[in-house]
Order: C-alpha cells, then sequence, then structure tokens
C-alpha cells in the first residue's frame, strides 16, 4: 500500500501520529529501538529528518535499524539533496513556503526531481510554514517566520499550498521550541482549508497534543519528547491523548 493511502485510511479513523528520529542524535541501532518503542506505543509512522545533512551512510543504516524492529511506514525528510536514502517508504516532497531561500522553496527539489522519478520513489507533498521561534530549521532554512500572532499570513501560506495543490500543510514551531503552535492560529489555518493540517515542535505533553488535536490538527508529529529518559510512558501519555 503506498504511503498515501495509508495516511488516508489512517486520517478517516481519527488523529495520526508520527515520530521524528534524528539520525544524527544516536547510533542507527538505538534508532531501530526508538522506532520499534514508537510503534508498540501507537505511533503511525516514523519521520527520518535533521537539521544537518546526514551521511548517506547514516541514513542508510538508520533506516535498516528502524526497519529491521518497526513494521510501520518510514518516511523521510531530507535536509538537501547531498543525502537522500532510498531504502525507505516515501520522501516529503517539502516546500518551505517562507524562505527567503529559493533553493528551500523549489530550487533544491529540482535538482532531485528525475532522479525521484526515475527509482519510482513515492513523494507527498507539503507546505511547510515555520512559526516563531522556528529554531535551528528556521535559521538553516532562512526562513521569515511567520510571528505567533499573525494568523492571517499563516493563513495566506497555507491557502497558498493548497492552491498549489499541495497534499498537505505543516505548520512548525521547530524541533525544540519551547511551546506548540499557538491553538487559535492552527484553529484558524483549518477553518480556511480542506487538505490535512499538520502541527509540529513543541509539543511535549498529553497536554500540548490534546491542545492542538483539538484546535484542528489531522497529524502530530513529536520528535523531543524520544530524546530522554522515560520517553516510553510519556509518547504513551501523548498517542492516547491524541487518539482519545
Amino acid at each position: 500500500m503506498k504511503v498515501k493511502e495509508y495516511l488516508k485510511n489512517k486520517l478517516s479513523q481519527g488523529a495520526v501520529h508520527i515520530t521524528l528520529i534524528d539520525p544524527s542524535r544516536q547510533l542507527p541501532e538505538a534508532a531501530g529501538r526508538l522506532a520499534q518503542t514508537a510503534q508498540e506505543v501507537g505511533s503511525d509512522l516514523v519521520l527520518i529528518g535533521s537539521s544537518t545533512s546526514a551521511s548517506q551512510r547514516t541514513l542508510m543504516e538508520t533506516v535498516e535499524a528502524i526497519k529491521e524492529k518497526a513494521t510501520i511506514p518510514v518516511i523521510f525528510l531530507p535536509a538537501g539533496a547531498e543525502s537522500i536514502s532510498f531504502n525507505l517508504d516515501a520522501l516529503l516532497f517539502l516546500s518551505m513556503l517562507n524562505s527567503r531561500n529559493a533553493g528551500f522553496i523549489s530550487k533544491s527539489h529540482a535538482g532531485i526531481a528525475l532522479i525521484l522519478k526515475r527509482l519510482g520513489m513515492e513523494t507527498i507533498s507539503v507546505g511547510y510554514i515555520l512559526v516563531e521561534p522556528g529554531m535551528k530549521i528556521g535559521e538553516l532554512g532562512e526562513a521569515e517566520l511567520v510571528s505567533r500572532d499573525n494568523f492571517w499570513q499563516a493563513i495566506g501560506y497555507a491557502l497558498t499550498a493548497e492552491f498549489m495543490g499541495m497534499d498537505y500543510v505543516y505548520l512548525e514551531a521547530g524541533n525544540g521550541a519551547a511551546q506548540p503552535i499557538p491553538a487559535g492560529m492552527i484553529r484558524a489555518v483549518k477553518r480556511e482549508i480542506s487538505i490535512p493540517l499538520i502541527v509540529g515542535g513543541g509539543i511535549r505533553t498529553a497536554v500540548d497534543a490534546r491542545r492542538v488535536r483539538q484546535a484542528g490538527a489531522d497529524i502530530v508529529i513529536t520528535g523531543t519528547v524520544i530524546e530522554n529518559a522515560g520517553y516510553r510512558e510519556r509518547l504513551r501519555s501523548i498517542l492516547s491523548a491524541l487518539k482519545e
């Protein structure tokens, strides 16, 4: 089954949770164990992503280790065209709509598009919108961050993604952000778009997860929560809040 179809089926049943694993933060074997735990507590997909480019070897070994331990789909969010892993299920073809650098909007995509086609890689198009504080990814992506109270600008970018035919809108506060995207912004964007909404960044607790879900997030991504001791129970509580 294609990942797009898998996601469509999951969304028809309720909220979807994605566990973000950064290949630069642990050895492949540890990444495999994290993915296994994520699957056991109910996460729906694993997303491989990093604010910095990992080596080709690291990416490949990380995906292999994850696939040995988990059966849920593994998708990839490349930090650039330098390292692309092809031993996975799909790639987020992500356009950072509020970047000042055309490379993050479409230019770097053009450099790998033909390769992806020849390899038969499934791509999922995503309109990526960086909201304050943006963290490291906002800095590296040269983003003109959407301020946390500028709902109209967030709506404008989200509708742009939909009108351009993208599959998803993704509001991102940045990995390690102190707070999630404001519930009011999520609610405002969700009210105006007809494609699924992904929300990530700053979601560390069941309360955070419940708040963004109730505001309208269809897919919730968490990452930092699995990088600390006791992550199994914290992740379990987040999943319970999302899927209750």
